[in-house]
């Protein structure tokens, strides 16, 4: 499919701007179907205002079940798995083989 340049309005501030044919390329390659609705000034101020709260993430304190140390995750241990240190998942995650398997059985 051949894409041509399209004029657009920004919802945020009504100007106009460019959806370019190599922009359209790519966002059909990612399987989007709608165009953008924003220029890109007021897509990059609308990530930076938004972006704080996205970036930002809330870590757990646990126990290690290898090595007993202190393990900071990305979610709230439940209890009913175990959890590692960073150390020991490298570790765990070397010894359950090739395929990238848990290791729980």
């Amino acid at each position: 499919m051949a894409f041509q340049d399209k004029n657009l309005a920004c919802a945020e501030c009504g100007n106009q701007f460019v959806f370019t044919a190599s922009e359209q390329e790519f966002f059909a390659s990612k399987g989007y179907t709608n165009e953008p609705k924003r220029c890109p000034s007021c897509r990059e101020a609308r990530r930076a205002r938004d972006g704080g709260s996205r970036t930002q993430r809330q870590f757990y304190s646990a126990t290690c079940a290898r090595c007993g140390g202190v393990a900071q995750v990305p979610f709230q241990p439940r209890g009913d798995k175990p959890v590692y240190c960073s150390d020991c998942f490298s570790l765990v995650r070397a010894q359950s083989g090739p395929s990238g398997g848990s290791g729980y059985r």
